[in-house]
């Protein structure tokens, strides 16, 4: 019996089954993505590092959506912001991805070479590097937990009779149809405001040490 023309497994074949079954479980075995591609499970093991190997492959496929071009806008907060919105788009495609991918650590290359480029461009604008990390995580947050609520009911809360809640209720009613997408207005508003008090404070001070860099 002669070779198949196709192979039955390569990376890419095994990170779109594992993010196919993750988009309807969400969450995959190697043994389900082998038996999806009709081979054996130590044949993935030729392929990739395990499970592990799996779950970077699929972090590199979600996030490959990401538009990387917006770093390279110019002032910084317009790249920052259009990175974030790029990649809220991106995860919001495969929300039940974002807790396997959160809980493990990041080692895709190419999404290394994205992080490298958006902490560039904080360093260049002159930001100090201690911020740099916890004003990302932070923005990650926020992206990440705005693409799961994306997913989630428009109505969030449901009101009952046992728990009377009139306060609430007049709020809920105030509130028009995309909740998920202004309350992610509201939360970037709030981060870039932060970023931009920030960047001001270090500016002032590195523009004294004439270590300042122009936006």
């Amino acid at each position: 019996m002669g070779r198949p023309r196709t192979p039955l497994l390569d990376r890419e074949r095994i990170a779109t089954t594992a993010l196919e079954i993750v988009d309807e479980r969400g969450d995959f075995s190697v043994p389900q993505v082998a038996k999806r591609l009709g081979a054996q499970t130590g044949s993935v093991y030729h392929h990739v590092d395990g499970r592990d190997g799996i779950v970077e492959l699929l972090r590199e496929r979600v996030a490959a959506a990401i538009d990387p071009a917006t770093l390279d806008l110019r002032p910084w907060d317009t790249a920052l912001e259009a990175w974030a919105r790029s990649y809220r788009a991106a995860f919001a495609a495969h929300p039940r991805a974002i807790p396997l991918l959160m809980t493990s650590p990041v080692r895709a290359p190419r999404v290394l070479e994205q992080y490298e480029r958006a902490v560039t461009l904080l360093l260049d604008a002159g930001f100090d590097p201690a911020e740099v990390m916890p004003l990302l995580t932070a923005l990650e947050n926020l992206v990440l937990g705005s693409a799961l609520d994306l997913a989630a009911p428009e109505t969030m809360w449901e009101l009952t009779a046992s728990a009377p809640t009139p306060r609430l209720a007049q709020a809920l009613s105030a509130v028009s149809e995309g909740r998920a997408d202004r309350a992610f207005e509201v939360g970037l508003t709030g981060v870039m405001n932060h970023a931009r008090e920030l960047r001001a404070g270090t500016g002032q001070g590195w523009g004294a040490a004439g270590r300042n860099s122009p936006d």
